[in-house]
């Protein structure tokens, strides 16, 4: 709390006067890491039909929003514990909703025969652990541009629950199109 009150220009006590306590600072972070997830893609990806584009731009979008803003997002992951039980039941149902939009794209996907033999909510947590571990490991300032990591996670989380036959029509026409100029200039 003396670090964010520094960073504000407030006192200690300063900063209780709008948040009463760390919990609720904890709380408040996550809600905004959920409603990060909700509005960048969540209502984006619930606007799609097509469970094969849905599922492109759950990864995409969810992915990009880590390696432009960071792992704000993933402190869900780690935090909960400390939250009230009130709090944690609002957090959770949040979380449950993400995870049952995923899950169903993959169900829709897997009576398409699209998915691998897999089962749909193992995949959807595998999916998660693929986009939110990003944080813990990309650098803006390594090798990888973040263009290439983009497409390199999309390709993984793609590769990791579809079936090879139904990975080629999967990439939206203005995608593919990217790829097919980049690796031409290449």
């Amino acid at each position: 709390m003396n670090d964010i009150a520094d960073a504000v220009g407030l006192t200690k006590a300063g900063i209780y006067h709008y948040i009463r306590g760390k919990e609720e600072l904890l709380f408040a972070i996550m809600g905004y890491a959920m409603d990060m997830v909700d509005e960048d893609v969540m209502s984006p990806a619930r606007e799609i039909s097509d469970p094969e584009e849905r599922l492109y731009t759950i990864i995409e979008r969810h992915a990009k929003r880590i390696l432009e803003v960071g792992g704000a997002v993933t402190v869900i992951l780690e935090e909960m514990y400390a939250l009230t039980p009130a709090h944690r039941r609002i957090i959770r149902s949040r979380k449950r909703a993400y995870f049952e939009l995923v899950r169903d794209t993959l169900e829709k996907l897997a009576a398409d025969g699209k998915l691998r033999d897999i089962n749909p909510s193992i995949a959807t947590f595998c999916l998660f652990g693929i986009i939110l571990w990003i944080s813990r490991w990309y650098r803006r300032d390594g090798k990888q541009t973040h263009e290439e990591t983009l497409e390199n996670i999309i390709e993984v989380g793609l590769s990791a629950v579809l079936r090879n036959d139904a990975r080629q029509s999967i990439r939206p026409a203005a995608a593919r199109t990217t790829v097919v100029r980049k690796k031409a200039a290449r």
